[in-house]
């Protein structure tokens, strides 16, 4: 398919404007035969979080906030899906970001209620803020328009599936594409354990210097978990395309790298590596989470490595892979290969006279649509972007990058904020983005 075909079959799917900013925000993107639903809030589309969810002058009259919060989010999500032609069921993956971990008991009590027991792989992890105050939750689903062979198929394995509380499929296959859930060291079944955390993940207890945590529980993961969650679908390591890692240790990026690139020596997947609070994930003490893409071996859909000459900030983590009719890009910061790139820093003499979010944008999209044309896409044909800030307060100097490169075509956006520092010093954005590619 040509770049203008490919164009064409990318739809925005309910956009709307938000706020004075005028904020072209795309509810979802419909391409090809997916279904995009990116920084879904429970918002009116008018002033924020819609005012029955917060009740503020009464907010113990009705259900809990936070049930209310999860129960218009998918209703937001169901009306993405119905505008594509699809639905619930169809859905292969969510990702779901909160401001603490006291809002994901309600929102898997109405996650479970509302996908009646089909749930996809799901990420969990708690961040320190959202875009809009009073929201607890942010959630980016990916669906799918079903065809024959394309079909999505929910693989089950007592040991490995969701506790009962979340209920989410060890993995789900559609096509050639395979899901697998956020995997952490969280103890299962009889698992020995400490304070959460599977004891095999752990140092000897008591010991000072029996191996580096990061290390261990990264091990663990993969070899205990991941390995066995691929399999479900007959595929391996060598098959995995994409990865998202969050950490809670701003001293383990590289520890982690280390650890993860030995397990991926020969055409490693795309790698954003994400921090997240202290304590954020499922257990107490776990240091670090992990979900992964990957394709059926031996299927039609493959896998191409793309190299547009970007620079990436951690030794052997790829540009972007093409995958079927999909192309994932790692996530990116404003790194010319030495550090953060000097055009966008800001003159300390003269601090005001310059945004430097606004240069990182303008640094990092450059280079997003560097990776879509060597792919033999374009920037329009962005399904998916997920913004990573040190301050939530640049997500508009950002966007207005967005807009410039975009022409004023919605985004299809998350937006959370992070723990400072990211990998790269000095820098406060990281972006990670998906394009339609096929």
């Amino acid at each position: 398919m040509t770049d203008k075909n490919a164009a064409a079959a990318v739809q925005p799917l309910l956009p709307v404007e938000l706020g004075p900013g005028k904020i072209k925000f795309a509810q979802g993107i419909k391409a090809g035969r997916w279904v995009f639903a990116t920084g879904v809030m429970a918002q009116d589309f008018k002033s924020g979080i819609a005012p029955d969810v917060l009740a503020e002058n009464a907010p113990h009259s009705g259900a809990p906030k936070r049930e209310k919060e999860a129960l218009r989010i998918f209703e937001n999500i169901d009306a993405v899906l119905t505008a594509a032609g699809t639905d619930r069921a169809n859905l292969v993956r969510t990702d779901q970001y909160y401001t603490t971990v006291k809002a994901v008991p309600p929102y898997q009590q109405v996650r479970r209620e509302f996908l009646r027991g089909r749930i996809p792989p799901s990420t969990s992890i708690a961040q320190q803020g959202l875009l809009l105050p009073g929201a607890d939750m942010n959630i980016q689903a990916l669906g799918v328009i079903p065809q024959k062979g394309f079909e999505v198929i929910h693989h089950k394995h007592e040991a490995l599936a969701g506790r009962p509380t979340s209920g989410y499929s060890p993995a789900v296959t559609v096509g050639d594409f395979i899901f697998i859930p956020g995997i952490t060291s969280l103890a299962v079944g009889s698992e020995p354990r400490r304070n959460g955390v599977a004891s095999a993940a752990l140092m000897t207890e008591g010991a000072q210097w029996a191996g580096q945590p990061i290390k261990l529980e990264t091990e663990f993961i993969i070899k205990d978990r991941m390995v066995q969650s691929l399999a479900l679908a007959g595929a391996g390591l060598e098959d995995v395309v994409h990865a998202q890692v969050y950490l809670t240790d701003r001293d383990d990026y590289s520890a982690f790298n280390e650890a993860w690139t030995r397990h991926f020596t020969k055409s490693p997947p795309t790698l954003d590596i994400i921090p997240c609070i202290e304590h954020g994930l499922a257990p107490y003490d776990g240091k670090i989470e992990i979900n992964v893409l990957a394709l059926k071996p031996g299927g039609a859909a493959k896998r191409r490595a793309i190299d547009a000459g970007v620079p990436t900030a951690f030794r052997h983590q790829p540009q972007a892979m093409k995958a079927g009719d999909l192309l994932f890009m790692s996530g990116l910061m404003a790194f010319d290969g030495h550090g953060l790139a000097a055009s966008v820093t800001a003159d300390p003499r003269q601090p005001q006279f310059s945004s430097s979010a606004e240069a990182q944008a303008e640094f990092i999209i450059g280079n997003i649509a560097k990776l879509c044309e060597a792919a033999g896409t374009s920037l329009t044909n962005v399904v998916r972007v997920l913004q990573f800030h040190t301050d939530i307060r640049e997500f508009y100097p950002v966007y207005k990058v967005w807009e410039r490169r975009l022409g004023g075509r919605p985004v299809p956006f998350s937006a959370a904020e992070v723990p400072a520092p990211l990998p790269v010093p000095g820098a406060t954005v990281l972006i990670e983005a998906w394009a339609y590619a096929p």
